[in-house]
């Protein structure tokens, strides 16, 4: 159980309970993680917040969008502020706003210490976000590395500049042609990726404030993630620890992070709205009836003799 408390996960299709809203989803999973009640509340405000939900939080979940589920689902996830993280397919369903968020979201939780584990078919994605990357085919692994080791072409040279004054340009490219085939030497503007030049569209379309329906775009990653500790060591990570040789034994779980200071006045009336109403009084107990007096009664009404 003690490792359990240790682990997020995200599986690729969100299994909730579909008549909770937001804020009764976060506060079941925080209970499954024995969390008291003002950690919970704290936690659940927080990642409402994250996640672009605090509009919707009494909203049933069964009647959110998939794009939605997903932010539910992420925030579930991190409710217990884990070690190791797995998401599967995390950005599923999600517009390009959401998914910069999600993946800002995970380099965030990575530069706190955490392990993420993230299984994708949008290789962007993989290729935004990961340090070492596995390719699986056939049911086997196919290639393994740093992003670096697996995507450089170490037989090709790029030179970035700002413009050049075409007489600058063509003493440049005169000196590269002493060494270089014309047709191997090539001049052009680089270009930025789709997802990029979107989110510049939509901050300067943010400037009329425009109104949205549904899941918002999410605010900072939740206080607790973020943490006031530095990033672990590499040796601490869990994963980087089991593939270690001969490596220790995980230890038990950490102990608990000192829960935020909590409003004693805003907690009490949280508290007296949360204490359950007195059970129903008992229904009174039917009366019993005398058999032998109801015939005898029934049998002078008719005007028939008692047998």
């Amino acid at each position: 159980m003690a490792t359990k408390s240790r682990i997020g996960y995200l599986p690729e299709e969100s299994y909730l309970y579909r008549y909770l809203n937001s804020r009764e989803t976060l506060d079941f999973f925080g209970n499954l993680f024995h969390l008291d009640r003002g950690e919970r509340n704290n936690r659940t405000e927080q990642l409402l917040e994250m996640v672009g939900l605090s509009q919707t939080r009494t909203r049933a979940v069964g009647e959110f969008s998939k794009g939605m589920q997903r932010h539910i689902g992420l925030a579930q996830a991190l409710i217990n502020d884990p070690d190791l993280v797995i998401l599967d397919e995390p950005t599923s369903g999600l517009d390009p706003i959401g998914c910069r968020e999600i993946k800002d979201l995970i380099l965030a939780l990575a530069r706190r210490g955490k392990t993420v584990v993230l299984s994708s078919h949008l290789l962007s994605d993989v290729e935004d976000v990961c340090d070492r990357v596995v390719i699986l085919y056939g049911g086997k692994v196919q290639a393994m590395g740093t992003l670096k080791e697996l995507l450089a072409t170490p037989d090709t040279l790029r030179i970035t500049t700002p413009v050049l004054p075409r007489e600058t340009m063509e003493r440049v490219l005169e000196l590269i042609r002493q060494d270089v085939a014309t047709d191997k030497v090539r001049v052009d503007n680089p270009t930025q990726n789709l997802e990029s030049y979107f989110l510049e569209v939509v901050e300067k379309a943010k400037q009329a404030a425009a109104q949205t329906s549904g899941a918002q775009s999410g605010a900072r990653v939740a206080a607790y993630l973020r943490g006031e500790a530095e990033a672990k060591p590499a040796a601490e990570r869990i994963l980087e620890r089991l593939t270690l040789p001969q490596a220790a034994p995980i230890s038990a779980a950490p102990a608990a992070e000192a829960a935020p200071a909590v409003d004693e006045k805003k907690l009490a009336a949280l508290s007296k709205v949360a204490e359950p109403s007195p059970p129903p009084k008992p229904a009174p107990a039917e009366p019993q009836v005398d058999l032998a007096k109801a015939d005898e009664k029934l049998s002078s009404l008719l005007g028939k003799p008692k047998p």
